[in-house]
């Protein structure tokens, strides 16, 4: 049986080392912390919340009463409480980078970070 060259060692371990050196420049320089939460209920936004931090505190919404959301003093934002069967939403943990999305489907709730900045800009302009 032949075993692996020196050169072959040495091109693997190349290509694990760009791999983190990319997962870490995406996670910690290109995804800004998110500033702002925007929870949708049946695709339409029932509310926006501020995630600058400072404060903690829980809320529901009037269309889902038996969904509980927790906006934590770090600036993040998670589901604690729902009536779905599976939980999946909770288990999701907490959102703080803008892009970061966590659904409920049985309820047909999502909470997506986005920059306030951002969030009126258009996505492309042509012409």
């Amino acid at each position: 049986m032949k075993l692996a060259k020196k050169t072959d060692i040495i091109i693997i371990a190349l290509i694990i080392l760009f791999g983190i050196a990319f997962w870490f420049l995406y996670n910690n320089i290109f995804s800004t912390k998110g500033a702002v939460a925007e929870i949708y209920c049946k695709s339409e936004l029932v509310r926006t919340v501020d995630l600058t931090e400072g404060k903690e505190y829980s809320f529901s919404i009037p269309e889902e009463p038996d969904v509980v959301f927790t906006v934590y003093a770090d600036g993040s934002i998670a589901f604690t409480e729902s009536d779905c069967p599976d939980k999946v939403c909770i288990n999701t943990g907490r959102l703080y980078r803008t892009g970061q999305i966590a659904a409920c489907l049985p309820n047909q709730i999502y909470i997506k970070i986005v920059n306030p900045d951002e969030s009126e800009a258009p996505d492309l302009i042509i012409g």
